[in-house]
């Protein structure tokens, strides 16, 4: 018998987005992890190939991870102009080509009228809540994650969702 067929497995693509859904009156969104339980974050997630815009990227993150329509009517998607270089922690470096170690991250906020419970995609989430943003903050496993939700006094603004 012929030994299976295995799909060759493509190498994640070192450029990801932030995106940190908020509401006019700063509550932020956070899932944990499903790969590191007590770890909280806002979405991520890389690029699926090296063309895809930064806003294409976020917006289909949104969906993934969430079930949301980052372009639904009432919700504002931003790109916050802000992007964070940081190393790769080794054990994900797996994922990633030989010799890769930094990641791009593009930083967006999808400001929501209120506080909604999500959808989530269980392979990557496990659960979710809504926090104040300092409180987001500081329950963040990620430094830069938790310095975007910092930003959101100062960038978060979107009257459209009024």
């Amino acid at each position: 018998m012929p030994p299976p067929v295995t799909e060759p497995v493509v190498p994640k693509i070192p450029e990801s987005v932030l995106v940190v859904i908020h509401t006019p009156d700063a509550q932020v969104l956070l899932l944990e992890r499903a790969d590191a339980p007590g770890h909280w974050q806002s979405v991520t997630g890389s690029k699926d190939w090296p063309a895809e815009s930064w806003w294409d990227t976020a917006v289909r993150e949104v969906r993934e991870e969430t079930g949301l329509e980052a372009l639904a009517p009432r919700h504002c998607l931003t790109d916050w102009q802000l992007e964070n270089v940081y190393e790769i922690f080794p054990h994900w470096r797996h994922r990633y080509a030989p010799g890769v170690v930094c990641n791009t991250e593009r930083v967006f906020g999808l400001c929501l009228p209120a506080p909604i419970r999500v959808r989530l995609s269980p392979r990557e989430h496990t659960a979710q809540r809504w926090l104040a943003h300092h409180a987001a903050a500081n329950a963040c496993f990620s430094g830069s994650n938790a310095e975007a939700i910092l930003q959101l006094p100062r960038l978060g603004r979107c009257a459209s969702v009024a």
